[in-house]
């Protein structure tokens, strides 16, 4: 398969820098389509929401003991943010995820503005945006950042980042007609065929580029099914702290009780862009596709491919949407429950920045992109300047990592530990231990010696978080 277009950073191997991620799981091309990024150049489509019809009639007094029941019980009940509502409300809750600081559970615009800091930008109308060093993970400003949303084709970020360790990119696979019966109508497609072959290259490529939930289900039953696929995101999820996320289906095409967050997905795309070909599929900007196989007027059989291109408007430019300057990826989304979603990553002048944008309620053609690029903007300007309002957390496994006894920040073990493993006696007999007076001999010296080393991967993975490079990320720029 040949690439038409993609930087070539992203085809660049591995520079071998430390990363605390580890892996939870084991080692649509119409511009009318639901659940794909194309949608996105058409008139966006402001969220709806599902409603039941009230009663004809209802008495004065049900109403106001029903009313009171519920009061009570919003006063009395518990915040629990485990299982989602059945629909996303038409506002904020009140009360929201506190995961990477209790300003970002806070219902509308959190910034420290002071002197020197920019204003944020006007005319935002996304219902829930969040700007982000990728690196440190401050959180510099955000809006509803925990805002439990329709995600649409943005959650394939999260289906990549679960996946993608699974296959070798030079997999080959058979579609079978199993493979694609459960795509959803209307769903964006990159062209999978049934009975043709597809290396997993391919199939990723579909994913990204033409956000392909065809190409997504084949790889999903390669997994094992939709179900083991859904589980193993939501694992993931967890594992990454994003809370707020409920997956239901893989493609993130309009499902009941699907939510994620500005927050989350932002997490997602940190996540992935650890991983080579993640950071290489959300940045190519066209490709080859395997077209069908047929005969030609010969009666040859014969298999010509077709062009694909990144649905990505930042990353490939449009008639009123230039390309963004250091733009690298990552993934877009359009549902008419959603309206449309992006998180973009960015590099300019050294800094690495990731937006996420939920829902613009302007009607107007590429409003997500035109408001990612005004955020990119100012976090651009305001970074340094401005005192950030949250951060974007470690997962799980990293946070336990940090918090074990004797891990210290700085790198350097405990005092006692550190004393153990490097002190004389150890080295009074070459080759011998010093024993203790209970008669234990070297084996007390490296118990020592193995929790030192625990203890400074702990703070190593501590580190990491707090300054996390993006290896060989791709700095895209106008040509």
């Amino acid at each position: 398969m040949t690439q038409l277009h993609t930087p070539k950073a992203s085809r660049n191997q591995e520079t071998g820098r430390l990363s605390f991620i580890r892996s939870v799981s084991p080692a649509r091309v119409r511009f009318r389509g639901r659940g794909g990024g194309r949608g996105t150049t058409s008139t966006a489509v402001p969220c709806t929401f599902s409603s039941v019809s009230a009663p004809q009639k209802t008495t004065k007094r049900s109403l106001l003991v029903t009313s009171a029941v519920l009061s009570s019980l919003a006063l009395t009940a518990p915040v629990s943010y485990a299982a989602p509502s059945p629909s996303p409300s038409a506002t904020p809750p009140a009360n929201m995820s506190t995961v990477g600081g209790e300003r970002l559970g806070q219902p509308g615009t959190q910034v420290n503005l002071a002197g020197g800091v920019p204003v944020l930008p006007k005319g935002l109308s996304a219902r829930s945006w969040i700007v982000a060093d990728a690196e440190s993970g401050d959180v510099l400003a955000a809006h509803n950042a925990h805002w439990r949303l329709a995600p649409a084709s943005t959650l394939k970020m999260l289906f990549a980042d679960t996946l993608l360790p699974k296959f070798p990119s030079t997999t080959e696979h058979k579609v079978v007609p199993s493979d694609l019966a459960d795509v959803g109508a209307g769903s964006s497609m990159v062209g999978v065929k049934e009975g043709e072959t597809y290396t997993v290259h391919d199939l990723w490529l579909g994913v990204f580029l033409a956000s392909g939930n065809d190409a997504v289900h084949v790889l999903s039953k390669m997994n094992g099914g939709l179900d083991k696929t859904v589980t193993e995101m939501n694992e993931h999820a967890e594992e990454l702290q994003a809370l707020d996320t409920h997956v239901v289906s893989p493609d993130g095409f309009d499902a009941p009780n699907q939510v994620s967050s500005a927050y989350d997905l932002t997490l997602f795309a940190r996540s992935g862009l650890q991983k080579k070909d993640f950071r290489e599929y959300c940045s190519t900007v066209s490709a080859k596709f395997p077209g069908e196989t047929k005969k030609n007027k010969k009666g040859k059989k014969v298999r010509k491919p077709f062009e694909i291109q990144n649905t990505n408007r930042l990353l490939r430019g449009d008639i009123d949407v230039p390309v963004y300057e250091g733009i690298a990826g990552v993934k877009n989304g359009f549902t008419s429950k959603a309206g449309t979603t992006f998180t973009g990553v960015a590099e300019r002048d050294g800094r690495v920045l990731l937006v996420t944008v939920m829902n613009p309620q302007k009607k107007v053609s590429n409003e997500v992109y035109k408001e990612t690029a005004k955020l990119l903007d100012w976090g651009f300007k305001a970074s340094g300047k401005v005192e950030p309002v949250g951060e974007l957390v470690p997962p799980k496994s990293v946070s336990q990592a940090s918090a074990q006894p004797g891990a210290n920040p700085s790198g350097a073990a405990s005092g006692k530990n550190s004393g153990e493993a490097g002190g004389a006696d150890a080295s009074d007999k070459p080759g011998v231990g010093a024993a203790s007076e209970s008669g234990s001999s070297g084996i007390g010296i490296a118990f020592a010696v193995t929790g030192g080393l625990l203890v400074l991967l702990a703070a190593g993975a501590y580190l990491v978080n707090r300054r996390w490079p993006l290896p060989d990320l791709v700095r895209r720029r106008r040509d």
